[in-house]
């Protein structure tokens, strides 16, 4: 009997042993999971990644495919500005395939991606790479223009739209714009 108690006690300590073991364990990587960030909103799989560069690399394209560099990055940049105000979309390609209805008609947030025949003409292989390459610093690298850390808006400099909306600047062949009342 007394051999039989030692067996049982020797048992349940191994038992307590292997559960505090594997409790510390799992603690402590989920210490180190949040502290890299593994468990972030933001993590996302290398195919969603891909998408999301190509979805803002083409939009580069056709908003300022032949814009200067400083172009194209502010059109990347009101881009990803619109993700992060989470009211265009719940991510880049949200966005840029946004549409509305208005007036009993559909409208796109790019006017690129309501336009059959603007989607159809064919890419300019240079100016999409530099496109490409200008979505990678501003998607992965985080690369941002100071002045349009508030931007929303932009309309190419041949339109007047007449928005109520605070002006920034202008880059290139587009104004930029700000909502009313947003510091900078």
């Amino acid at each position: 009997m007394e051999k039989s108690i030692k067996v049982v006690s020797y048992i349940l300590g191994l038992i307590a042993v292997a559960w505090l073991v594997t409790t510390m364990t799992t603690a402590k990587f989920q210490q180190l999971r949040e502290q890299n960030g593994a468990y972030s909103k933001d993590v996302v799989s290398i195919q969603t990644r891909e998408k999301q560069l190509d979805c803002l690399a083409i939009n580069i394209y056709r908003e300022a495919g032949h814009e200067p560099f400083e172009g194209k990055v502010a059109v990347a940049q009101v881009t990803m500005n619109r993700v992060a105000a989470g009211k265009f979309g719940n991510d880049v390609c949200g966005v840029v395939y946004q549409k509305n209805v208005f007036m009993e008609k559909v409208v796109c947030q790019f006017s690129w991606a309501c336009d059959a025949v603007h989607k159809s003409r064919p890419i300019n292989k240079e100016a999409y790479n530099e496109s490409y390459e200008v979505a990678k610093k501003v998607l992965l690298e985080g690369f941002r223009l100071s002045i349009l850390k508030d931007a929303l808006f932009y309309h190419a400099t041949y339109v007047n739209p007449r928005w109520q909306l605070d002006k920034i600047g202008q880059i290139g062949q587009h104004i930029f714009y700000k909502q009313k009342g947003t510091k900078i």
